[in-house]
């Protein structure tokens, strides 16, 4: 009788044990407790709090519940009802009834020594951590740190070190990675793999939070390999790579996850990470401009906080609905009062960052209701944020005395400002490394760079106007490139993705079903994704040129730069050293007649040449051409252009217009970029010439194409893979590929070319040691870019230009294979007698459009020239 008590206690004690190095096996050891012999009221409590624990590891919260209530109801000493009402209290927190959660830990308190006193404080810091009481939550962790030292317990300790790690990195404070450091060394040497997890997914947390990005990104894409290893579901690990994804930010993945924490969380009944789920699905919508969704998410969060106690968490939520507010127009005293009062809780409650932004939106709506006083009274409030805290506070700190000193009338000193705030996040972003983060990081100095831009447009300085505009466009190809590591996981990775996207295309030939092959493929993209993305930046920015160094690299050459204000698009011309600012019209004029145009030519192009085609191509060329050129036109002559475009207007085929036609033309994402690739010396690595599989006429040019370029590499049918491609290219002083190709708009790094054994994404052009001098990319599309803000580009051109290319020859339209080897051969003749590559092409595009009908003039003016030209 006393072995088999005894065996009962231990068995459910090993329950216990197992529960977060293995869960599943915990609630079996726990089931077996309950369903063999008769064990003791201590002995089934213990068993039934072990099963709930595991199922709370297991993300079954219900199921969880039900046990531990068991657990509570079944304890025959005062002990052990105290540690499963401790247990309760810890998953009703995770439910999301912090109230409750609260009364039944700190009633358990009284009836704990040692140890299992040092567990129920750190349970009670959980649930002061949950209801947003962050000062009381830390100083029970200490004290449950103290116990479990003193203890000698180490599980304990290391439990209640990584809650407040944790805490502390949220709030910015450095010592939380020393303690998730300690903690995750106390859990690996105990053996509990699944907790030691845990804390690294922490330590990932910890690095995102002190701007540490890539490191962020490589321990996330870690941990997630070790819970697929463990077979252990977290849910809930999903908001905190919505916060990692926001932060840079990447705002179309950050909408998606948000949306999936919110789907899943509902799914598992996960009140408490819902309601948090639901704010950051709230958040994302308003930096996607979806106010009615950000208005809709913001108010469900808030409710559900306010009903779990958790006030500094409904005023967050708050916080996004007024900020959508004000988007929709409403400007009101008593909006006004209400983000002021909004911004004072976040600061009280530990949210100094949504306390910022709060308040200098709150500052510009009190300026335009003429509240000038108020107004300067929250932006020096604001602007105390500069001198601490993570690059992006800094910067909007920056950006709040820049209002300041504006509004006061100092604009010298708001520019001052807006440099110093721009300064901060070009450190931040060259840090990033990866050319996907850098880019799309660009949003973070949106506000100043405009800002700047309108200080220099209202004092009618051209070149001011272009200063400013330099200082934030493409700054991507302003940074040191980084190259990727040339690790095994990533090569093969990208070798996996071309395997299974000659499958997917293999099976969509053949009308079989794709489904499973497209799901591998989304998964190897993502691998791939965080695989590139956890590159280590470092380096300086090149800095933007002035007018004097951009006019003698110009020549004669003259320099077009537009620029976005507000709802007008501008122009900076730069010629012979003299720079001046001209008024195009509306923005949204000039986007409506390119896509009007691209749309024109293309039904060219795929639908053949039509009297009707021919006419709608006409007209909208010149509509597009007299709004982009006519108050330029008398000061180009018959000058080559450089031109640097916005937004839309980089995917237009520019020899297609008037102005442009037969003119030497180089297009670039900044005069920066422009000015670093016509500085760059050309490799003297041989010619490559490559033809992709599935296009008879590409094999046709390159055979060509060998006539004009003697002791080329060609590299035809079998032979042209991509790795024997991509080592081709390293070095080489020109480069010509004729293959299909594919634009991604979703995301431009896996733009592809089509090669013998399958596609070669930008992303493998990153990976080059060398950079080619020139290349031509005689493929569909192979020219367009995705274009992220500040005019960041990305695609084949920038990452060319990024690795140190000198120039590209791409098209920004479908091309027929059939009609583009004549003109091809034409440019690389030219090129081979000594012409530049902007020359050589618009000659050669004069010649072709010359001796063709419609579709032929359209298929040449597809080709546009980018880089140095």
């Amino acid at each position: 009788m006393g072995d088999s008590v005894g065996s009962a206690a231990a068995t459910a004690r090993a329950a216990l044990d197992a529960v977060q190095r293995y869960p599943r096996e915990a609630i079996t050891i726990g089931r077996r407790v309950l369903t063999t012999g008769q064990p003791d009221p201590d002995e089934r409590s213990t068993a039934e709090r072990a099963i709930g624990l595991a199922l709370r590891e297991l993300n079954d919260l219900p199921g969880a519940l039900r046990h531990l209530r068991r657990a509570l109801r079944a304890a025959g000493t005062p002990r052990v009802a105290a540690l499963a009402r401790m247990s309760l209290g810890y998953v009703l927190a995770n439910a999301g009834r912090t109230s409750a959660a609260l009364a039944a830990v700190t009633s358990a308190l009284p009836e704990l020594t040692g140890a299992d006193a040092g567990r129920a404080r750190m349970q009670r810091g959980v649930v002061l951590h949950f209801r947003g009481q962050f000062e009381e939550a830390i100083r029970e962790y200490g004290i449950a740190v103290e116990i479990a030292r003193r203890e000698g317990d180490l599980p304990l300790e290391a439990r209640a070190r990584n809650n407040r790690g944790l805490l502390n990195a949220h709030r910015g404070a450095t010592l939380g990675a020393d303690d998730l450091g300690c903690a995750a060394a106390i859990f690996q040497r105990l053996g509990l793999d699944l907790a030691a997890a845990d804390v690294r997914w922490n330590l990932g947390i910890a690095a995102g939070h002190g701007g540490d990005i890539p490191g962020a990104l490589r321990r996330f894409a870690a941990v997630e390999e070790e819970y697929a290893q463990l077979r252990v579901p977290r849910p809930a690990l999903l908001l905190d790579r919505f916060e990692l994804l926001l932060s840079v930010p990447l705002v179309e993945e950050a909408v998606e996850v948000a949306g999936l924490a919110v789907r899943e969380l509902r799914r598992r009944g996960m009140a408490s990470d819902l309601a948090e789920a639901l704010l950051a699905q709230a958040r994302a919508a308003l930096l996607a401009g979806d106010l009615a969704t950000a208005t809709e998410s913001a108010a469900a969060a808030r409710v559900r906080f306010r009903r779990q106690g958790r006030r500094t968490w409904a005023a967050f939520a708050r916080h996004v609905e007024l900020r959508a507010e004000l988007r929709r127009g409403t400007r009101s005293a008593a909006l006004l009062a209400a983000m002021v009062r909004t911004a004072d809780q976040l600061d009280g409650t530990g949210w100094p960052g949504p306390a910022l932004t709060t308040r200098i939106e709150a500052a510009g709506l009190a300026a335009a209701l003429d509240r000038t006083g108020r107004a300067l009274e929250l932006l020096a409030v604001a602007a105390r944020a500069r001198r601490r805290g993570t690059a992006s506070r800094r910067a909007q700190g920056w950006y709040a005395l820049a209002l300041s000193r504006r509004l006061a009338g100092d604009h010298r000193g708001g520019a001052r400002a807006l440099r110093r705030g721009l300064a901060v996040l070009d450190g931040y972003r060259a840090a990033l490394g990866a050319t996907e983060l850098r880019a799309h990081s660009g949003a973070h100095g949106q506000e100043l760079a405009a800002e700047g831009v309108d200080l220099a447009i209202s004092s009618g300085t051209p070149a001011r106007v272009l200063a400013w505009t330099e200082r934030w466009r493409a700054s991507t190809l302003r940074m040191r490139a980084v190259l990727p590591p040339q690790d095994v996981g990533l090569a093969a990775a990208l070798a996996e993705l071309r395997m299974v996207s000659g499958a997917l295309e293999e099976a969509l030939l053949a009308g079989r079903p794709v489904t499973a092959l497209r799901g591998r493929q989304a998964r190897l993209e993502r691998h791939i994704r965080e695989l590139a993305r956890g590159v280590d930046g470092g380096g300086g920015l090149l800095a933007p040129p002035g007018l004097r160094t951009l006019a003698e690299e110009l020549g004669p050459a003259v320099l077009v730069e537009l620029v976005a204000h507000r709802e007008r698009l501008r122009a900076v011309l730069l010629r012979d050293g003299r720079a001046t600012l001209h008024d195009l019209g509306q923005v949204e004029a000039a986007l409506h007649a390119a896509r009007l145009h691209r749309f024109g030519l293309r039904r060219l192009v795929v639908t053949g040449d039509t009297p009707d085609a021919r006419a709608g191509v006409s007209h909208t060329s010149e509509v597009l051409d007299r709004q982009l050129f006519g108050p330029l036109r008398a000061h180009l002559a018959d000058r080559p252009l450089v031109l640097v475009p916005i937004g839309e207007l980089h995917a237009v085929a520019w020899s297609g217009l008037p102005t442009c036609a037969g003119r030497p033309v180089t297009v670039a994402p900044s005069a920066t970029a422009w000015l670093a690739a016509s500085r760059r010396t050309l490799p003297d690595g041989p010619p490559l010439l490559a033809a992709g599989p599935r296009l008879p006429a590409a094999a046709t040019e390159v055979r060509q194409l060998a006539r004009v370029l003697p002791g080329a590499r060609v590299l035809t049918g079998a032979d042209a893979t991509a790795e024997a491609v991509t080592s081709a290219l390293d070095g080489a002083r020109l480069a010509h590929v004729a293959a299909h190709g594919t634009f991604r708009a979703d995301n431009p790094l896996f733009s592809t070319l089509e090669l013998a054994d399958g596609p070669l994404t930008a992303y493998e052009l990153e990976r080059l040691p060398r950079p080619p001098g020139c290349v031509v990319l005689s493929a569909c599309d192979s020219g367009r870019s995705g274009v992220r803000p500040g005019d960041e580009v990305m695609g084949f051109s920038s990452v060319l230009l990024a690795i140190g290319a000198s120039s590209l020859v791409a098209t920004v339209l479908p091309v027929p294979a059939d009609l583009t080897t004549a003109l091809m051969l034409d440019l690389h003749r030219r090129m081979a007698a000594g012409a530049r590559p902007a020359s050589a092409l618009a000659a050669a595009q004069r010649e072709f459009a010359a001796s063709g009908d419609g579709s032929a003039r359209a298929t040449a003016a597809a080709f546009v020239c980018f880089g140095a030209g």
